[in-house]
């Protein structure tokens, strides 16, 4: 499958989901790395009119999760996230912010992904890591 076919698909498969309530897109995808944008709007803000740290978290694992997804076998594994955690450095009001996870280590049953999100000036709003783990559909 080629970049624009697994964009497509990984799109697709946000229908009726969180990802498509926060208007999250898959924009780029490489060997290691997952990109996703979304739009700050009041739909994410906190009521101080700022970009909530909680949709920033969804946004992370989003990406996190979607390119763990890419990497494995589908047909005999699955994806949980077990654990993220997010470090929330700037704050924005609107614009898009841009999540790149770039994995850490692929492991056979863990993924450790690192997920920087940054604004559209390129500066970074939030650090987050997420661990996923890899079970065999049979475990769910």
């Amino acid at each position: 499958m080629d970049k624009s076919q697994k964009l497509k698909a990984l799109n697709t498969i946000t229908k009726n989901t969180l990802m498509e309530t926060l208007a999250i897109t898959y924009t780029d995808v490489g060997e290691d790395y997952l990109v996703a944008t979304m739009p700050i709007n009041s739909k994410v803000h906190q009521p101080m009119g700022l970009l909530h740290g909680g949709a920033t978290v969804a946004l992370a694992e989003s990406v996190g999760s979607a390119a763990s997804h890419m990497f494995i076998d589908t047909a005999a594994y699955i994806v949980k996230g077990i654990e993220i955690t997010a470090n929330h450095l700037k704050s924005k009001k609107e614009g898009m912010v841009t999540a790149t996870a770039t994995i850490l280590h692929k492991g056979k049953t863990t993924h450790l992904w690192k997920i920087e999100v940054t604004d559209s000036d390129g500066a970074m709003v939030s650090f987050c890591k997420l661990t996923n783990i890899v079970l065999p559909k049979t475990i769910q």
